[in-house]
């Protein structure tokens, strides 16, 4: 299956960026790719509550969601929208992290909200507290297509490997990863935790991320990793998306997750145990 991991800078105009992301998935396909997968938080990036109060809607309402869907159908290509910040009817007025699904018809075929909240002090000068402004999640996901059998998770989620195992053993094949991983984290762990999960599981690990200095009309501007990264079920690194906005296509060959597992089938020798 060709498949395009998009890498964008999105900054806090929801518009702009639905620009930058219908200009790069257009190009994806017309390279061949029939999955296609942008960065988290595709439709804003914003340290900025206010700003996200501003700008932000309901999924139902959401022009980055309605926008993606339509493009989705017109290329006939599948499509994960990494997230999508949105409005929710939650009575403490917190958002939502949500990734979607899109199909070659344009319909949504799976949602999934981010279920880790990034709530750290990387820095004394870098502190974050994602569920101030995000409600998490609940549900894992996985979601069915031609070309295999997917596990949906976001960004921070890739810090706690039961999560991927549970997605492995209810049939993933591929993880799907979408990131705004932090430079500092990035830099020491971004790689290793991409590699650590697809060796665990034998998946494919697919992590489109958000990349350098991101515009902010309100608040501290952010800054992201970038290096979106494809991982074989062998734990090969095959794409490296540096730190450039882009697109970078690549043939994944579902074989190889077979191939993996039986290697190493460690999927099959998980065990209950006593204690600690």
């Amino acid at each position: 299956m060709r498949t395009a991991l998009i890498q964008m800078c999105s900054g806090d105009d929801p518009a702009a960026n639905l620009e930058q992301a219908r200009r790069l998935v257009a190009q994806a396909a017309e390279r061949g790719a029939g999955f296609v997968l942008t960065p988290e938080v595709t439709n804003c990036v914003s340290a900025s509550r206010t700003r996200q109060e501003t700008v932000l809607h309901s999924e139902a309402d959401d022009p980055a969601l309605a926008g993606l869907r339509a493009l989705a159908g017109e290329l006939k290509v599948w499509l994960l929208i990494g997230s999508l910040a949105l409005k929710t009817d939650d009575a403490d007025g917190r958002f939502a992290n949500r990734s979607f699904l899109i199909g070659p018809d344009g319909g949504i075929r799976a949602r999934y909200d981010k279920i880790h909240m990034f709530d750290v002090q990387v820095t004394p000068e870098e502190t974050y507290r994602e569920s101030e402004g995000f409600r998490p999640g609940s549900r894992a996901v996985v979601a069915e297509t031609p070309f295999g059998r997917l596990g949906l998770s976001v960004c921070y989620d890739i810090r706690f490997p039961h999560l991927y195992q549970a997605l492995a053993r209810a049939g993933a094949r591929i993880l799907t990863v979408p990131a705004a991983f932090s430079p500092v984290t990035g830099a020491a762990h971004w790689r290793p935790l991409l590699r650590a999960r697809a060796i665990e599981t034998g998946c494919f690990v697919l992590a489109p991320a958000q990349t350098g200095e991101h515009a902010a009309t309100r608040g501290r501007p952010r800054r992201t990793h970038g290096h979106s990264m494809a991982v074989s079920p062998w734990g090969e690194v095959l794409v490296d998306g540096g730190t450039d906005p882009g697109i970078h296509v690549f043939d994944m060959d579902l074989n190889m997750v077979d191939e993996a597992r039986r290697r190493v089938p460690s999927l099959s020798h998980v065990r209950p145990f006593d204690g600690p």
